[in-house]
């Protein structure tokens, strides 16, 4: 991304006044390792509301109670850790098989939201509000809850993502 995209994000989510928590890895704006490239007075604004960190365990912030949404390209993994734990996204795919991921979570599946445009605080906003917020949000974190339970019953005993490791462990040790 580059500096004016983390601008336009670093107001969103203030402007939003949803609590979150956001890694800014170094090196994540183009030509900076630093983080310390958020806008004058934005820290100040959001005072204890956020939380700014260079990294973070990404699945077991996935699996907290608290969190009820999750920003991401759509990486396959991290589409699936999402959907495993029950976390609406919002989407903002750059390349490769993200954009088909994020096209699957915000349109078949209406698990999140995707933003398609140029970020722009005012949009990023509302974003972060209709998926916090809003009824449409909540629908998406029940029908993202119905998927972890389905996600459950797949890989738990008997489930069919079960069985099919199970028959390509036998298949594997039989050759």
């Amino acid at each position: 991304m580059d500096k004016k995209e983390l601008v336009e994000m670093a107001w969103g989510l203030a402007n939003s006044k949803q609590p979150f928590l956001w890694v800014v890895r170094p090196g994540s704006v183009n030509g900076s390792e630093e983080i310390e490239l958020l806008p004058e007075g934005f820290k100040e604004a959001v005072g204890g509301t956020g939380c700014i960190v260079k990294w973070a365990p990404q699945k077991e912030v996935l699996s907290h109670d608290a969190v009820g949404g999750f920003w991401s390209h759509c990486g396959w993994n991290s589409t699936l850790e999402s959907i495993s734990e029950g976390v609406p996204m919002i989407c903002r795919p750059c390349f490769g098989d993200q954009r088909v991921n994020a096209m699957y979570v915000s349109r078949v599946w209406r698990i999140g939201l995707q933003l398609e445009n140029e970020l722009e605080r005012g949009e990023i906003e509302k974003a972060v509000r209709r998926l916090m917020v809003d009824k449409e949000g909540e629908e998406m974190r029940q029908r993202t809850k119905n998927f972890k339970e389905e996600v459950k019953l797949c890989i738990g005993e008997g489930g069919s993502s079960y069985n099919s490791m199970n028959n390509f462990l036998e298949l594997i040790k039989s050759i």
